[in-house]
This record gives C-alpha cells, structure tokens and sequence, in this order.
C-alpha cells in the first residue's frame, strides 16, 4: 500500500501552524508539538491487531482517527513530514539501555536530522523519557525545561543520555547511519509479536510535556515533574477511563490487554 503524505492533515494533528522552512527553529518547533500531542502507545499490540508501517496506515492511525504508536510508527510518519518539509533526514537503529540488564537488539528507531550547523538527533517516538526537542550531536548537555540531556561518544556509537541526580544515565546507543525500511519491518515483527518482547507482556502509553510527564504501564501510572514522582497503582476499572481521559485514546469498551491475560 503507497500514499502520499497529506502534510495538511498532519499538521492540524499536532497543531502547528507555523511557516515550513527546513530551518533549526521549524525543526525544533515540528517535534515539540508531535511529541507533547501524539501519545507513544501501544494498544494494537495488546489487542491483538497488527502494527503497520506503511504511510497510508500511519497516516489512518496515528492522524485520522488520532492514535498514538511506538517508535516504528512515530518516526516512519516523522521522517516522512521532514523531508515533506524540505530537510534531510535519516532513520537509524538503537540498543535501548534503560532499564536494560543486558544487551538488547536493535528495537527502537530515531532520526538524524541534517542541518548546516551540524548533525540533530530527532526523536519523537521514545515515549514519557524521550526528548522534546532536537538534541545536536555534539555532546554536550543540553536542557530541555526540566529534563537536561546530551549525546556523547563511545567508540563508534553515539549514546543519548538523561541527567539524573545520581549522575548520567544511558538511554539508547545507536550508530548515525542510514538504515533502510525492511530493517525496521523485521524489528517491528520482533517487537509486536515475540512473546518476550516488552510490548506484548507491558500495556504503555505515555506523553511527555515541558511540565509534566504522564506514564501508564500496565496499572501502574506516574506522573513526573523533574525529580518529583506522583504516582499509584490503578484498580482493573480505572484503565481505560485514563487511556480516555488522560491520553486521549479510544479504546473499545471492554477491551481486553494481553499484558492482563496472564
């Protein structure tokens, strides 16, 4: 299935409504809004529906019917509104760390974005730890409202990292080339399907904003403020109401979650 991106409809989406030059200022203003307004989540996973990457699905998904999705959907739809946009931009595969007590596969897709001032990392698609802005690859750090971050070098990769009280801490390690379409088809299988993947045996949907940022996993909801975590674990009845409410999702009533079968 092929499309072309009706740019338009996007924009509305996200509700941008500045001028399109492939400037820093347009790419700055172009991630904030997708990433504080598209939620990262993953709902057709855990109702058993494929995850699609092709733009007339993300494009139905994600701007028509108002969805949110993980990092394949959400920078495949990305990438493709950059370069509508006029700039140049690249996918590339990363080793999330977060979390992670031992090394993981390639499961998470972001973009380098090219400017004439150097390289930006861009990534909308990273859900309630993720950036809210571009972050240039030049290693040093960077805040963004309450959260600082920077990319740093090791060896031959590039490491997205969060400031934490405790010191720096990795978020996901990738090298800044250009990967191709299969490479995230065969990574989205994994992702969707394995069951070992996070995303089958974890119900997520998280939105970051410049003051807060809301996570649910499984019933365990957080909201986050910098350093200050309000959070509680949610009774089986109070799920879908937050998805609604809170996230803005349309979840069918009495939808059942793979993470809750057991």
């Amino acid at each position: 299935m092929s499309a072309d991106l009706d740019l338009a409809a996007y924009l509305r989406r996200i509700g941008f409504a500045g001028a399109l030059e492939p400037g820093l200022e347009t790419l700055r203003a172009l991630h904030f809004a997708h990433a504080t307004t598209i939620p990262f989540e993953n709902l057709d996973i855990q109702l058993g529906l494929p995850i699609r990457l092709d733009l007339a699905s993300l494009q139905d998904k994600l701007v028509r019917r108002r969805r949110g999705g993980y990092c394949f959907e959400q920078n495949t739809l990305f990438l493709a509104v950059l370069r509508a946009a006029g700039f140049e931009a690249i996918p590339c595969e990363a080793r999330v760390r977060l979390g992670a007590p031992e090394v993981l596969p390639r499961t998470h897709m972001l973009l380098i974005a090219r400017l004439a001032g150097g390289s930006w990392l861009c990534d909308v698609g990273f859900g309630g730890e993720g950036l809210l802005h571009p972050v240039p690859l030049d290693g040093q750090a960077h805040a963004q409202f309450q959260n600082l971050y920077r990319v740093s070098g090791e060896g031959g990769l590039c490491v997205l990292q969060s400031r934490r009280e405790e010191g720096w801490e990795d978020l996901y390690a990738f090298q800044p080339e250009a990967r191709f379409p299969v490479d995230f088809e065969m990574a989205n299988h994994y992702t969707s399907t394995h069951p070992e993947s996070r995303f089958i045996r974890t119900l997520t949907a998280q939105l970051p904003g410049p003051e807060v940022r809301r996570i649910l996993r499984n019933r365990a909801y957080a909201e986050l403020r910098g350093a200050e975590v309000a959070g509680r674990e949610l009774a089986p009845e109070e799920v879908i109401p937050i998805l609604r409410d809170v996230f803005g999702l349309e979840v069918p009533a009495g939808a059942r979650f793979r993470a809750f079968e057991g």
